[in-house]
């Protein structure tokens, strides 16, 4: 029944007929839980409010099924403003982007040329960038412009997925770069040909390349919400004396606030991932493919509107 719920929303959230109704109707249904307004001043308030509770962050403005370049460098602007709003206001946050709301798919001159403009603006600005990773057809294409954008800027990391097959062999190879990586469980529906199926063979994975990457010396965000990960990386630092300071966790705004904060209390960095953006239809179904209990934390806020 879950496996079905979670192949139900990953669906939904590729319907470009929804998200323009979602655009077109704003954040009703229970997606405000996830998602911290549609303008960056919104943002920035939710951001002021975390970091004043000893959170750290990093915003994202979203963006699906970008297909032309004016949307491109419209979507490349919005990085732009966000990295002005948290040098401005002097807020504890980075940013993320998706390459594919900078053109990915459109052009590799386009894409760079926006990934430039942003990683020189953020490094003005002393502004940490990290490259999203999307689905796996485009994971190669990422990890290459990474290492390319890596060669000229110090402040841009990028994510890797433990349900893909191929994630151990990538940490080998990107291990001369000193990469700073946000390691994920993975969010996308693929094929077992690539990642794998089971539950327990990604968790396995996952601590596999928590340890690979963090013994190699390299900053390393273990993005999480499973108790059973973070205990395993505080048992892992612990045992091979790996300070604080190369490490922290992440976690989705929204999800188990309250575990943030007692990270934050124990000594740990804890950044929060804070979206933003009119887009936000197909986050918001990822989010509940991810966990069916976050369908009931919806279903309740709409039976109270």
């Amino acid at each position: 029944m879950e496996q079905l719920m979670r192949d139900f929303f990953l669906f939904l959230s590729k319907n470009k007929t929804l998200t323009k109704w979602a655009k077109r109707y704003g954040l009703r249904f229970g997606a405000s839980r996830f998602v911290a307004g549609e303008t960056i001043e919104e943002a920035v308030r939710v951001i002021r409010q975390l970091n004043e509770k000893g959170l750290a962050v990093t915003v994202d403005y979203l963006g699906e099924f970008v297909d032309n370049e004016q949307e491109a460098n419209e979507m490349a602007r919005h990085c732009l403003e966000a990295i002005e709003a948290i040098s401005r206001e002097k807020l504890n946050s980075q940013l993320s982007l998706k390459m594919t709301s900078m053109g990915l798919d459109i052009s590799d001159e386009l894409v760079m040329r926006n990934m430039r403009r942003i990683l020189d603006a953020a490094k003005q600005r002393g502004v940490f960038v990290t490259i999203d990773m999307e689905d796996y057809s485009r994971c190669q294409k990422t990890l290459d412009i990474f290492k390319m954008l890596k060669k000229g800027y110090d402040n841009v990391g990028t994510v890797l997925q433990a349900y893909l097959y191929r994630t151990e062999q990538d940490i080998e190879d990107l291990k001369p770069y000193r990469p700073n990586l946000r390691l994920v469980k993975g969010a996308y529906k693929e094929p077992p040909e690539v990642a794998f199926p089971d539950k327990k063979d990604v968790d396995e994975n996952f601590k596999k390349i928590i340890k690979m990457h963090l013994l190699n010396g390299n900053y390393t965000a273990v993005a999480t919400h499973d108790d059973a990960i973070i205990e395993y990386t505080k048992q892992l630092v612990k045992e091979y004396n790996i300070p604080n300071s190369q490490f922290e966790f992440q976690m989705l705004y929204g999800i188990r606030p309250e575990r943030q904060l007692e990270l934050a209390r124990e000594g740990y960095t804890m950044r929060v991932y804070v979206p933003y953006g009119t887009d936000w239809y197909g986050y918001f179904m990822r989010r509940l493919a991810e966990r069916p209990a976050n369908v009931a934390f919806v279903l309740k806020g709409i039976l109270r509107k």
